[in-house]
């Protein structure tokens, strides 16, 4: 499918009312953890593990090419014949000659990523060959017309009724849907097909250069079918699936069957290492002869990845699709929106790669940037972050569009014309506002207040109440330069006055600089990075004229951008860069800043209480600056409240930034997976340390279980401080 030609908004709407597609993956995903989980249990240190994995396919990429080489003398010296394909039409073209020189009518094929990746079958069948896929995934899928929607389970989105119906339609026959029978039918049909092959097509999970050596790890039988009865067999193996020596394959096996589908080891693994003797019929008689073994190393992009800075770390990629089995939008929509063969996040990359840029483009708005993936990765591949790469990428060759464009340069890095909008947006809204929320919108824009009800912005914005809330502290113990980010200066602000409180409290004077504004995550999420500069150097010109000894925010997404981000901004400007680095050793998060203090004070003991309080964790907070136990440490330790654990409190609550907004069929389904925990939890209040994912929640509160309250860790603090 085109690119251009597609509306992807059109195809979400049809995959969230697939039910069938809706079951399956709920399902899958509801149990996918706890097996992955008990798969692990009998690792001693699964970090070390995934570490194991990352520098071995870091050291493989970095000498791809020497690699390669001796991959092609080894397989060669043992009788193998290796073709190096630039691209899909290369690969397509050798494969065909091939077919012709020796006279190949019948293939078989065992699950190939990378065969699918260029429509392979297609070509082979226009060809006259008759091509048949003997993974029973996939020959369900081919047999149903799909493409696969998951790199591992290709046909997850079926259910055994509609199997059976095209079972019944290719067996022409009535075919029950008994699973154990269906089963049995498709070996029955696969039989033959394997026995008058003439050849066999596979993929391979890695190459070994060592030994010039393939491996496959499969579930079924039919792999070893496809490479041994053949008389010729082919492989098509990608340069990312090429690692050094033998016990390279190690880490692998150790990490791939527990993350794909929480199994210790697949039913079989297999390594084809040289020709080996197959039996021939000839003029009536079956001879022995040796097999043909061809190996096509294939690119199509691949080493113009390996030999790229930043994306190379995509060949930390074992091809597990974990990242698929925890993303929030892959387990509702499935994999069949990416528009391509590979899904989630790794497959919006390998999509800019394989396929192109324009079709990365469409699709990598679906990464919410959540870093599940990041967490449960083998390889460690920090997807969110490479994406942001490719969409700054994709602004620096041809710019943003210009309604946004004119958006992000005249408003959002211009202060002053941002906070009039805003202050403009507090008096507009009052038709339709009910305290802190907007129930209802009119017209069109009705659906974007169905199910989650949205932030109204503030009266007096936090700015307007600093001189209110500042206590004149003698002999402070620390000056706090407080960065309140755009949430709480204009919607949350009761939040900033409780972050006041609170830090006073510990006797310490803070300063608000006026001159700060948005972080510029916005901007940066939409790959606009010179403007990003821009907006960091002010708000890193107004914070060094503080001479704080701190500089803290309750906004995770904007501690993370100080921390991290702006310093990255600035690689190519040293000086910027070291200004960066200095300030941004100075930000600390809220909670694991008082945390720390309450600690030194000795105010960090558990208390009793009796309003039950569930936490929580935001994104940016958990998964992006490591901090997790410290906001509950603060609650444990707040008089009233008794801290109670939802199921998944980790997972994304949905918001993502403008993700939420521009996508509302997507972000609905995740707010109220969200909602349904909290109920469980019996909690009347949630806690959250991330006003971004407060606005979210409060909304789907709002709507969903109006008796729970939402507040911010600062909020619950700040009530246990006496005047």
């Amino acid at each position: 499918m085109e690119a251009n030609n597609r509306n992807i908004k059109n195809e979400i709407q049809e995959k969230l009312q697939d039910e069938v597609l809706r079951g399956a993956l709920s399902r899958f995903a509801e149990a996918y953890p706890i097996s992955r989980a008990k798969a692990y249990e009998n690792v001693a240190d699964i970090e070390a593990l995934r570490e194991q994995v990352r520098q071995m396919k870091m050291s493989a990429v970095a000498d791809i090419e020497n690699l390669a080489d001796k991959f092609e003398t080894e397989a060669a010296k043992r009788g193998a014949k290796v073709f190096r394909a630039k691209d899909g039409n290369a690969l397509k073209e050798y494969l065909i000659n091939l077919c012709k020189e020796k006279n190949v009518k019948r293939i078989v094929k065992s699950k190939s990523m990378a065969s699918e990746e260029i429509h392979l079958n297609h070509d082979l069948e226009a060809a006259g060959l008759h091509v048949k896929e003997t993974d029973l995934g996939e020959w369900i899928i081919s047999l149903a017309g799909h493409k696969p929607s998951h790199m591992v389970m290709p046909a997850i989105h079926l259910n055994r009724e509609q199997v059976a119906g095209y079972f019944s339609k290719e067996l022409k026959q009535e075919i029950p849907t008994d699973i154990p029978f269906m089963v049995q039918a498709a070996r029955q049909a696969l039989r033959g097909e394997f026995l008058e092959a003439d050849m066999g097509i596979s993929g391979a999970n890695f190459g070994i250069a060592e030994n010039g050596a393939i491996g496959l790890v499969t579930n079924e039988g039919n792999a070893r079918l496809v490479t041994t009865l053949p008389r010729v067999h082919v492989v098509i193996i990608g340069y990312e699936k090429l690692i050094p020596t033998i016990k390279d394959a190690a880490p692998i096996l150790r990490t791939l069957p527990r993350n794909a589908t929480g199994q210790l080891m697949t039913s079989y693994m297999t390594m084809t290492s040289g020709v080996t003797p197959v039996m021939v019929k000839q003029d009536g008689k079956w001879v022995e002869q040796d097999k043909e073994l061809h190996i096509i190393l294939f690119d199509n992009g691949r080493l113009q990845a390996a030999h790229d800075d930043k994306f190379k770390e995509i060949y930390q990629c074992v091809r597990c699709a974990s990242c698929l089995n925890v993303c929030p939008v892959y387990t509702i929509v499935g994999g069949h929106v990416y528009g391509h063969i590979y899904a989630g996040g790794i497959g919006a990359i390998l999509t800019a790669f394989l396929n192109s840029m324009g079709d990365f483009e469409k699709i990598n708005e679906l990464c919410i940037g959540c870093r599940k993936c990041v967490e449960i990765c083998p390889g460690k591949i920090d997807i969110p972050h490479l994406i942001e790469e490719l969409r700054a990428k994709a602004v620096k060759e041809h710019g943003l569009p210009f309604g946004v464009k004119a958006v992000v340069e005249n408003v959002l890095s211009n202060r002053k014309v941002f906070h009039t909008l805003l202050r403009l947006a507090a008096i507009g809204q009052k038709p339709f506002q009910s305290g802190r929320v907007i129930r209802h919108l009119p017209l069109f824009l009705a659906g974007m207040a169905k199910d989650r009800s949205l932030p109204a912005v503030a009266d007096v914005p936090f700015r307007d109440r600093v001189s209110k809330v500042t206590r004149k502290i003698n002999q402070p113990v620390k000056k706090i330069a407080f960065f309140s980010g755009c949430n709480i200066d204009f919607i949350f602000p009761e939040t900033g006055e409780s972050v006041y409180k609170v830090l006073q409290d510990l006797n310490m004077e803070v300063v608000f600089p006026e001159e700060q504004s948005c972080c510029g995550k916005p901007v940066l999420g939409m790959g606009d990075r010179e403007t990003a500069k821009r907006i960091a150097k002010k708000n890193i010109e107004a914070f060094e004229a503080t001479g704080a000894d701190a500089i803290l925010s309750a906004c995770p997404t904007c501690a993370e951008t100080w921390h991290q981000t702006y310093i990255e901004l600035f690689e190519d400007e040293p000086a910027w860069k070291a200004r960066a680095e200095k300030i941004g050793h100075k930000v600390c998060e809220f909670t694991s800043f008082v945390a720390k203090e309450y600690q030194k004070a000795g105010r960090l003991v558990k208390t009793a209480g009796n309003v039950k309080v569930t936490y929580h964790d935001s994104c940016h907070m958990k998964r992006g600056l490591g901090i997790y136990t410290e906001p509950r440490q603060l609650l444990e330790a707040a008089n009233g409240y008794e801290l109670v654990e939802m199921k998944d409190c980790d997972k994304c609550c949905g918001m993502a930034g403008a993700f939420g907004v521009k996508y509302t069929e997507l972000s609905m389904p995740i707010l109220k997976q969200k909602i349904t925990n909290i109920k469980a939890s019996d909690a009347e209040i949630v806690a959250v340390a991330c006003p971004a994912c407060m606005m979210q929640i409060q909304g789907g509160l709002d709507k969903q279980l109006p008796n729970v309250k939402i507040k911010h860790v600062a909020e619950i603090l700040a009530e246990n401080i006496k005047e």
